[in-house]
């Protein structure tokens, strides 16, 4: 008499219940695969025609990478953008880190549940929206905490959005809308420390700072360093942020404020889509440099 497990093989000896999720993970992967050439791979191959070509589709060399670069927006759009990263980065790698290991160590199953939704429903409002609700919360004459930004010396709306105090104000948008998703991912990291380790090191006679610190954070290094790479992503696309605030303050905030600013100058006001293309590529190249950072430092390729 054959058992259940030899009725379900094939003759080859390989379950049908392993071959058939094979054959959705094949499916899935198929899927992912058109979309990442569609909307990836052909954008990313046009924009590389484009960065090398002039508008008449001959070959121009290095000569809009020198244009763009020759720009004298050019140079204070890196600045621009970079003050934000040092910012953005810093504080979300510190702050998100934190708070993950402060509301994965509350003993009250409800109290963390509640602190994790807390923290992850800024999340949920999209990009622009987020940006228009701030357009509020960064007018003391209308903003709930007008009382602090008066306290703090601003009694205006174009004082508070100064172009001084723009990538401060930029992190702390981004920290507001992303922050969250990340704390749920880092508790989510925190449960998959093996119990054994931890409850051994408290025998060991270590507090809740030392297992943070001597423990749990070189075994979050991976995650740490992934949050890193997708933020760092994210962050030199700054464009929405300032492109709303720009046209709220009538161009207090300068349009051309960020790289894709600059880009989106080239490509729709001076209908020159070369250099804006040249300007991506440029984005792309120092984006995997600093992401090369993380990848080495993070150990993110490292086998257990």
């Amino acid at each position: 008499m054959t058992t259940a497990a030899e009725a379900a093989r094939r003759p080859g000896g390989r379950p049908r219940l392993t071959e058939h999720r094979s054959a959705v993970s094949y499916a899935f992967v198929a899927l992912y695969a058109v979309l990442a050439v569609a909307f990836g791979i052909l954008p990313a191959g046009y924009a590389l025609y484009l960065a090398f070509t002039d508008g008449g589709g001959a070959f121009a060399g290095i000569a809009n990478f020198t244009k763009v670069v020759g720009d004298f927006r050019f140079l204070p759009a890196v600045g621009h953008v970079a003050w934000y990263l040092t910012i953005w980065l810093i504080s979300l790698v510190v702050l998100v880190t934190f708070l993950a290991i402060v509301v994965h160590a509350v003993g009250a199953r409800w109290l963390s549940r509640t602190l994790r939704l807390v923290f992850y429903l800024p999340g949920a409002v999209a990009g622009a929206s987020s940006v228009l609700l701030w357009l509020f919360v960064l007018d003391p004459t209308a903003s709930p905490v007008g009382g602090l930004l008066r306290l703090l010396g601003f009694d205006s709306f174009n004082q508070v959005i100064a172009p001084a105090h723009l990538p401060l104000i930029f992190a702390v948008i981004a920290f507001w809308t992303g922050a969250g998703g990340w704390i749920v991912i880092m508790y989510g990291a925190l449960n998959n420390i093996s119990a054994e380790v931890i409850e051994a090191a408290r025998i060991d006679g270590a507090g809740p700072v030392q297992i943070a610190w001597r423990i749990q954070l070189p075994l979050l290094r991976k995650w740490i360093s992934y949050m890193g790479i997708m933020s760092l992503a994210a962050g030199t696309q700054l464009f929405v942020e300032p492109q709303l605030l720009s046209q709220a303050s009538n161009a207090i905030v300068p349009n051309d404020y960020s790289l894709n600013q600059l880009a989106y100058l080239y490509a729709f006001q001076q209908n020159d889509f070369n250099a804006a293309a040249a300007i991506s590529l440029l984005l792309l190249v120092i984006a995997l440099a600093l992401s090369a950072v993380f990848v080495t430092r993070g150990g993110l390729f490292e086998r257990d």
